[in-house]
């Protein structure tokens, strides 16, 4: 390309560029460019989510040791949180309003502590997956990482927290002569698949509280009446027993979730919590549970992933 000056010199001009008139996309492809902050595919992500495990690890641990860093009684509120739920529910449920019926009365004590510990896991698991995002918008707007990475940290500090209360609820179990015996490994996966099923509900919960704050204030209420809907202060067979409701009301209070993981704890752990409380398929049901929230929750998290933090 060339031109004449004013002069009547010839100048040469550049060669045209070979992406001249090139669409946007193209011209990205052929540069091998990407949107910042694209969502990336399924698999993708699931490979970021892994190589971030030493993270997830670590923020949870912190998390977990500055929950109560600056209560005088440090870590202890982990375990004494939930065993002073467990006596004020003793109190008012098994001694004032009767709710042992069904259950005896050496048994009651560590069939309510193991309810309201178990559920306490999946509670607090949804509470913090509520404020995963909204919590810490400074941490997402700051850092390119998989943003899965923060409910799933969440809940594994809410597992964490469980295992350190699993201490005294031992103590309780042999205390009211429930002693170890091979019974006790199936704690494992049962804990294995309410983990998961946790997770799961985190996921859920952190993408809807990410665009609705105020679900955080809600949450508690619809806790609070599906804690009083599970059995942890009750045996639901027992309750129902001379009560005239339907047969599918016994089914959806026996088969969900929260009093599934329960009951399997309790079996697990409770010599004479035996199969007899126990809906049938119990495994199955909490297999089931798990699989459904854990991979509903993660894709229903992953399709949102490029807009948490934004706007």
């Amino acid at each position: 390309m060339s031109e004449t000056t004013h002069d009547g010199t010839v100048a040469v001009g550049a060669p045209a560029s070979p992406d001249e008139g090139l669409p946007a996309a193209e011209l990205a492809a052929k540069y091998g460019l990407s949107v910042s902050g694209a969502r990336p595919s399924l698999g993708a992500y699931v490979r970021q989510l892994w190589g971030r495990r030493h993270f997830i690890l670590a923020f949870s641990q912190a998390k977990l040791t500055a929950q109560y860093s600056k209560a005088k009684l440090g870590q202890l509120w982990q375990v004494a949180t939930p065993l002073l739920n467990a006596a004020v529910y003793f109190f008012i449920f098994g001694l004032l309003l009767g709710a042992r019926r069904g259950i005896p009365s050496d048994v009651y004590v560590p069939f309510l502590v193991t309810g309201v510990f178990v559920f306490t896991f999946t509670q607090s698991s949804v509470l913090a997956g509520v404020r995963a995002i909204s919590g810490n918008l400074g941490l997402v707007r700051a850092l390119h990482f998989p943003r899965a990475s923060l409910p799933v940290s969440f809940a594994l500090q809410q597992l964490q927290q469980l295992l350190f209360s699993m201490i005294v609820l031992v103590v309780i179990m042999v205390a009211f002569r429930s002693y170890p015996d091979l019974s006790w490994l199936l704690v494992l996966p049962a804990l294995t698949l309410q983990f998961v099923f946790n997770t799961g509900l985190a996921l859920i919960f952190a993408r809807m509280g990410s665009k609705t704050p105020d679900l955080a204030q809600l949450m508690p209420f619809v806790l609070r009446t599906w804690m009083y809907a599970s059995g942890v202060m009750f045996s639901i067979p027992a309750m129902l027993a001379d009560k005239n409701v339907p047969a599918w009301l016994a089914d959806v209070l026996q088969w969900n979730p929260a009093a599934i993981y329960m009951d399997l704890v309790r079996f697990a752990l409770i010599d004479q919590y035996d199969s007899s409380y126990l809906p049938p398929h119990v495994w199955a049901f909490a297999l089931g549970w798990a699989v459904l929230a854990g991979v509903v929750g993660f894709v229903y998290f992953w399709k949102a992933e490029e807009r948490y933090g934004r706007g």
